[in-house]
C-alpha cells in the first residue's frame, strides 16, 4: 500500500505537453527511449572501448541521475529522509530498470550518518540486456543502478554511500543482490569507486582504512592521482577533461576561476601527467612579488646588478627547466614586465638581471587569473600580444557553488583528513549542518570549504559528530531558523503593527517576505525555500503568483 502511495505522489509530477511535445518530471525534460536502444549503445561501447571504460561511463551516469532525482525530490516533494528513500526505489521502477524487493530493511541515522540497506533486483533490464549480447559475464553487470543508488544516497545522507551489488543475473544468480553501506566501512572502495574518477588524475575518496599520507601527491613517481581533485559533476568532468587532452601536448595553458577554485592543483594535474611530470613544478604568485623584484625573481640576477647582490642566483625560469613554470594571478605582472615575459616566452631564452648571456629555457607555461584578462587588454592594462601568446588552451574552472555535487565527496576527504592529521576520530556530519553546507553560496570555493572542515574538525568532540554550531561560514555561526513565531523576538508584534498601519496587503506582505529570503540565500531557490519552511516548487509558485498579483488597499 505505501508503495502504492509513493507511486501515486511521483506520478502526480508527472506532465506531458503535447503542443510543446515534450515530458517532464518535476519540471525535468525527460525522454521516453527504447530499451534496445541503450542496450545496443551499451553493446557498442563495449565492442570499441572494452568493459571497464564502459562500465565507468555509465556508472557516471548512474551517478549523476541519482544526485539529481534526489535533488528534485527533496526539494519539490519532502524533506523526510525516510519518505524520501522510499521515493527512490518507486522513481527507478517507474523508469523501467528493475523491480526493488527489500531483503533487509533500511536503517540509517540521519545525524550520526549510520546506514545498511539489502536489496533484489528483479527483472532488472542491465542485467537482462547483458546475457542478451555477451552471455554469462564475470563481475555484476547493473552498472547504472549501483552508481544511481550511490548518487541519490550520497546526496540525501551528505556523506558517500555504497552500494555494490553482490549478487547478479548476469553472473548466473538466481537474482541481482545490492547492500548498501557508509563507503568508510568497505575496505576495498577502489575497486567499486573507479566511476567517480573522472580522469585519471583525479582521487578517489578515501576509506578510514587509508593514512593521511597516503592521500599525498607522489612527486616523481609517475603516479598520476592528486589529493582533493574528486568530483562527479559535470562542471567538473568538463574541467578535468579538459585538463588531460591537453596535458599530452606542450601547449601553454590559461586557467580561470575565481579565487579558491582550485587553480594550483588544477595546474599540478596537468604537470603530474605530462611529459615533463618527472622534471619540476613551480609555482610563482605574480600578485605577491614586490614591483621591483618581479625581473629578478622571474629571470634571475647576476652578482653585483645592484646593491645587495651578492651573488648570482637563477630566476623561476631557471629553475622550471625541464618541468612546468605555474604563473599565477598573471594579471598582476606589471606592464614593463609583460613585454620581457613575452619575449621570454616566445624565444625560449632569458637573460639575469646585469647579465649578457642569453640562457636557454625548456620549460611549459600554465598561466592563472581570476581577473578578465580580455577587458585588460581592452583598457591597457594588459600587453594584447602576451594574452593571445598565454591564451591558448584556456579553461574555466568552476566555482563550487556550479559543482555542489561534489560537496559530500570533498566534504568527506577533507575531514578524514584533518581527523587522521589532529588524531581524532570524528563520525560524520550531521543532516542539518550537511543541509548548511549544500545551501551555502561558497564566495570561497573549495578553499573555503576546505578551512571550513578543518575549523569543524577541531571544534568537533571526540568521536563525536560535526554539527550547527561547529561549522563557522563568513557570516558567522550558522543559526537554526526559527520554525515558530512565538520564538522570533518581540519586535515582531512592532513590525505587524506597522504594516497594518500602513494598510499593506497580504499579498504585498507575502511579496516582500518570499523575497527578502530570496536575498538573504543570495538568489539560491532551494535555500530561500528551506529558510521559510516551503518546498522549492511551493516557493517558486508563491514567489510569482506574488509578484503578479494585484495590491488593493482596504
Amino acid at each position: 500500500m505505501k508503495q502504492t502511495t509513493c507511486a501515486s505522489c511521483i506520478h502526480d509530477t508527472l506532465k506531458h505537453d503535447l503542443e510543446s511535445g515534450m515530458f517532464k518530471f518535476m519540471q525535468q525534460r525527460m525522454l521516453l527511449v527504447h530499451d534496445f536502444t541503450l542496450a545496443a549503445f551499451r553493446r557498442e561501447m563495449i565492442n570499441r572501448s572494452g568493459i571497464e571504460e564502459t562500465k565507468k561511463f555509465f556508472m557516471r551516469l548512474g551517478y549523476e541521475q541519482g544526485v539529481a532525482d534526489a535533488r528534485q525530490l527533496s526539494e519539490q516533494m519532502s524533506d523526510d529522509l525516510t519518505q524520501l528513500f522510499e521515493y527512490g526505489p518507486v522513481l527507478r521502477e517507474l523508469q523501467g530498470f528493475a523491480h526493488h524487493r527489500a531483503i533487509d530493511h533500511l536503517r540509517f541515522n540521519e545525524n550520526t550518518g549510520e546506514f545498511w540497506a539489502e536489496y533484489a533486483w528483479e527483472n532488472s533490464w542491465e542485467a537482462q540486456a547483458h546475457l542478451e549480447h555477451f552471455g554469462i559475464a564475470g563481475s555484476p553487470a547493473c552498472w547504472m543502478m549501483t552508481a544511481y543508488a550511490c548518487g541519490y544516497s550520497t546526496y540525501l545522507m551528505g556523506r558517500p554511500i555504497l552500494w555494490k551489488e553482490t549478487e547478479c543475473v548476469a553472473m548466473g544468480h538466481d537474482q541481482c543482490r545490492v547492500i548498501g553501506l557508509p563507503l568508510e566501512e568497505e575496505p576495498n572502495p577502489d575497486q567499486y569507486l573507479e566511476f567517480m574518477s573522472v580522469e585519471a588524475f583525479i582521487a578517489q575518496p578515501k576509506s578510514r582504512h587509508f593514512r593521511f599520507d597516503e592521500l599525498q601527491p607522489k612527486t616523481g613517481s609517475g603516479e598520476h592521482t592528486l589529493p582533493d581533485m574528486v568530483g562527479i559533476s559535470s562542471a567538473f568532468s568538463q574541467a578535468a577533461y579538459l585538463c588531460k587532452k591537453v596535458s599530452a601536448t606542450p601547449t601553454s595553458v590559461l586557467l580561470l576561476g575565481e579565487s579558491g577554485v582550485g587553480k594550483e592543483r588544477f595546474a599540478n594535474a596537468i604537470h603530474s601527467i605530462s611529459e615533463r611530470r618527472d622534471g619540476p613544478f613551480i609555482s610563482v604568485n605574480c600578485a605577491a612579488i614586490p614591483k621591483d623584484l618581479v625581473e629578478s625573481e622571474l629571470f634571475g640576477v647576476e652578482k653585483g646588478a645592484y646593491t645587495g647582490a651578492d651573488s648570482s642566483r637563477a630566476g623561476k625560469f631557471e629553475r622550471a627547466c625541464g618541468g612546468t613554470l605555474f604563473l599565477d594571478e598573471i594579471g598582476c605582472l606589471p606592464y614593463e614586465a609583460q613585454g620581457k615575459l613575452l619575449r621570454a616566452i616566445q624565444q625560449r631564452v632569458i637573460e639575469r638581471v646585469g647579465g649578457t648571456n642569453e640562457i636557454p629555457v625548456n620549460i611549459r607555461i600554465i598561466a592563472a587569473t581570476n581577473s578578465q584578462l580580455a577587458q585588460d587588454v581592452k583598457e591597457g592594462l594588459f600587453r594584447e600580444d602576451l594574452y593571445y601568446r598565454i591564451n591558448v588552451f584556456p579553461i574555466e574552472i568552476p566555482p563550487l557553488r556550479k559543482r555542489s555535487d561534489d560537496i559530500p565527496l570533498l566534504v568527506n576527504l577533507f575531514v578524514q583528513r584533518f581527523a587522521e592529521r589532529i588524531g581524532k576520530t570524528i563520525l560524520g556530519v550531521s543532516k542539518k549542518a550537511f543541509a548548511q553546507l549544500m545551501a551555502y553560496s561558497w564566495p570561497g570555493n573549495v578553499r573555503e570549504l576546505e578551512n571550513v572542515c578543518e575549523r569543524a574538525v577541531i571544534l568537533a568532540d571526540e568521536n563525536g559528530y560535526i554539527d550547527l554550531e561547529q561549522l563557522r561560514l563568513s557570516s558567522g555561526p550558522v543559526v537554526a531558523v526559527p520554525t515558530t513565531l512565538e520564538s522570533v523576538t518581540p519586535d515582531l508584534d512592532q513590525a505587524w503593527q506597522v504594516l497594518m498601519d500602513q494598510h499593506a496587503s497580504f499579498s504585498d506582505f507575502e511579496h516582500a517576505y518570499l523575497a527578502k529570503a530570496l536575498e538573504a540565500s543570495n538568489g539560491n531557490m532551494s535555500a530561500a525555500a528551506r529558510r521559510v519552511a516551503m518546498k522549492r516548487g511551493q516557493f517558486e509558485y508563491r514567489l510569482k503568483k506574488a509578484n503578479h498579483e494585484p495590491s488593493f488597499e482596504g
